[in-house]
């Protein structure tokens, strides 16, 4: 089981850690496609990255918790220190701030069959503070791609200040584009999906929850549970690469 670091921005739940920030991104896609291009079948990688872009664009144009209701979808959970809560009804009481948070994704996890995702990236708030985020995504209909799991913690200890990135006006304040990893799990071929009790390890008091994707080649659970230091968040997604399941990504991360 090999565990992956996960380094990103999750605008919901950097609002609930008290992370923001500012300036319309500037993309340039043509990168991307190059990153992205010849994943197999109906799975696109490229497809959920423009999504994403279009959600950080949004952000900064339209408004951070306007943009953060429009690319949701049904059921969509914000998962913050205190707990993962339903989305849509915290973010009905919110006001978009002056200034949104950037952010861009560096690697993506897709199903074989393009139907679910997770993409992690880095974000930076307006005083600088960097971070990562983890996202789920859900296909609707053939094309439109919506969240419906995100969690988000800043780094602790943060980077030197030399190390951070600097805001520029216009820009997306990550690492280069180039760097994003397009991942698609094997297309089944008699291959079973894990156990949804196996992989969620149900356990009597925790706040969790586990979800396939239709094909069987990609799943991801969460929890909100007691860890040796305090409460903690759990992620972990599996996907079937190179004929068995593997750990994807897992996180763990404090909570309150």
């Amino acid at each position: 089981m090999r565990k992956r670091s996960i380094l990103a921005a999750s605008l919901a739940t950097l609002a609930l850690a008290g992370c923001m920030a500012s300036g319309p991104p500037r993309i340039p896609v043509e990168r991307i496609d190059r990153a992205l291009e010849g994943a197999p079948g109906e799975a696109q990688p490229s497809k959920l990255v423009a999504t994403e872009l279009a959600f950080a664009r949004a952000a900064q144009e339209d408004g951070q918790w306007t943009a953060t209701r429009a690319f949701a979808g049904p059921g969509a959970m914000i998962h913050g220190p205190n707990g993962a809560i339903p989305a849509l009804p915290w973010l009905q009481k919110q006001s978009d701030p002056a200034q949104a948070a950037k952010w861009a994704p560096r690697e993506i996890w897709m199903s074989c069959d393009g139907a679910l995702a997770v993409s992690s990236g880095r974000f930076v708030d307006p005083e600088g503070l960097v971070g990562t985020y983890l996202t789920v995504w859900q296909r609707q209909g053939r094309e439109d791609y919506r969240w419906v799991y995100d969690s988000a913690q800043p780094d602790n200890p943060q980077p030197p200040a030399r190390f951070r990135p600097e805001a520029q006006e216009g820009d997306i304040v990550v690492t280069a584009l180039d760097a994003v990893q397009g991942n698609v799990a094997d297309c089944p071929r008699g291959a079973t999906a894990p156990d949804e009790k196996a992989v969620a390890a149900m356990t009597a008091g925790r706040q969790q929850a586990t979800r396939t994707s239709p094909d069987g080649t990609l799943a991801y659970r969460w929890e909100h549970r007691s860890g040796a230091n305090g409460p903690e968040r759990y992620f972990t997604a599996y996907w079937l690469h190179e004929g068995k399941w593997q750990v994807a990504v897992e996180e763990v991360w404090a909570g309150s």
